[in-house]
Protein backbone atom coordinates (compact mmCIF):
# COMPACT_ATOMS: atom_id res chain seq x y z
CA UNK A 1 0.00 0.00 0.00
CA UNK A 2 0.99 3.47 -0.52
CA UNK A 3 1.32 5.54 2.93
CA UNK A 4 1.89 9.61 2.02
CA UNK A 5 3.17 11.37 5.34
CA UNK A 6 1.51 14.96 4.87
CA UNK A 7 4.87 17.07 3.57
CA UNK A 8 6.80 14.47 3.39
CA UNK A 9 6.12 12.13 0.38
CA UNK A 10 5.27 8.48 -0.04
CA UNK A 11 6.09 5.16 1.18
CA UNK A 12 5.44 1.30 -0.42
CA UNK A 13 4.68 -0.08 2.96
CA UNK A 14 3.86 -3.70 2.81
CA UNK A 15 -0.11 -4.75 3.37
CA UNK A 16 1.31 -6.75 6.19
CA UNK A 17 2.02 -4.50 8.47
CA UNK A 18 -1.65 -2.83 8.47
CA UNK A 19 -2.43 -4.87 11.98
CA UNK A 20 0.85 -3.04 13.62
CA UNK A 21 -0.46 0.37 11.97
CA UNK A 22 -3.78 -0.25 13.33
CA UNK A 23 -2.67 -0.74 17.00
CA UNK A 24 -0.21 2.50 16.67
CA UNK A 25 -3.41 4.41 15.07
CA UNK A 26 -5.50 3.06 17.79
CA UNK A 27 -2.74 4.49 20.36
CA UNK A 28 -3.19 8.04 18.70
CA UNK A 29 -6.84 7.66 18.39
CA UNK A 30 -7.21 7.12 22.20
CA UNK A 31 -4.69 9.85 23.06
CA UNK A 32 -6.77 12.47 21.08
CA UNK A 33 -9.97 11.54 22.55
CA UNK A 34 -8.21 11.46 26.09
CA UNK A 35 -6.80 15.40 25.22
CA UNK A 36 -3.82 13.93 26.12
CA UNK A 37 -0.81 15.87 24.59
CA UNK A 38 1.64 14.31 26.03
CA UNK A 39 0.46 10.92 24.51
CA UNK A 40 -0.53 12.53 21.35
CA UNK A 41 2.88 13.65 20.56
CA UNK A 42 4.71 10.04 21.39
CA UNK A 43 1.29 8.18 19.66
CA UNK A 44 2.26 10.27 16.55
CA UNK A 45 5.76 9.81 16.79
CA UNK A 46 5.77 6.35 17.00
CA UNK A 47 3.37 6.37 14.11
CA UNK A 48 5.23 7.67 11.86
CA UNK A 49 8.45 6.53 12.76
CA UNK A 50 7.40 3.16 12.55
CA UNK A 51 5.99 3.92 8.74
CA UNK A 52 9.39 5.85 7.50
CA UNK A 53 11.26 2.66 9.29
CA UNK A 54 9.46 -0.12 7.50
CA UNK A 55 8.09 1.57 4.09
CA UNK A 56 10.61 2.31 0.72
CA UNK A 57 9.97 5.89 -0.22
CA UNK A 58 8.76 6.36 -3.53
CA UNK A 59 10.51 8.33 -5.76
CA UNK A 60 9.05 12.06 -6.13
CA UNK A 61 7.90 12.16 -9.97
CA UNK A 62 5.77 9.34 -9.24
CA UNK A 63 2.60 10.20 -7.81
CA UNK A 64 0.30 6.97 -7.14
CA UNK A 65 -3.09 7.17 -5.15
CA UNK A 66 -2.37 7.19 -1.34
CA UNK A 67 -4.38 4.01 0.04
CA UNK A 68 -3.44 6.16 3.91
CA UNK A 69 -2.87 9.62 4.34
CA UNK A 70 -0.67 10.61 7.97
CA UNK A 71 -0.33 13.69 9.35
CA UNK A 72 3.31 15.66 9.08
CA UNK A 73 5.22 15.43 12.62
CA UNK A 74 4.27 18.45 14.23
CA UNK A 75 0.64 18.28 13.55
CA UNK A 76 -1.47 19.69 16.05
CA UNK A 77 -4.46 17.80 18.27
CA UNK A 78 -6.68 19.85 16.53
CA UNK A 79 -5.14 19.03 12.54
CA UNK A 80 -5.62 15.35 13.73
CA UNK A 81 -9.03 15.43 15.67
CA UNK A 82 -10.04 16.61 11.84
CA UNK A 83 -8.37 13.78 9.97
CA UNK A 84 -9.68 10.81 12.48
CA UNK A 85 -12.32 9.05 10.68
CA UNK A 86 -14.62 6.40 12.82
CA UNK A 87 -11.86 3.83 11.87
CA UNK A 88 -9.35 6.17 13.05
CA UNK A 89 -6.22 7.62 10.60
CA UNK A 90 -6.32 4.22 9.14
CA UNK A 91 -8.88 2.18 8.40
CA UNK A 92 -9.49 -1.47 9.32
Amino acid sequence: MIVRILGEGQLRVDDSATAELNELDSRLEAAVERDDETGFKAALDALLARVRSIGTAVEAELIEPSALILPQKDATMAEVRKLLSDDGLIPG
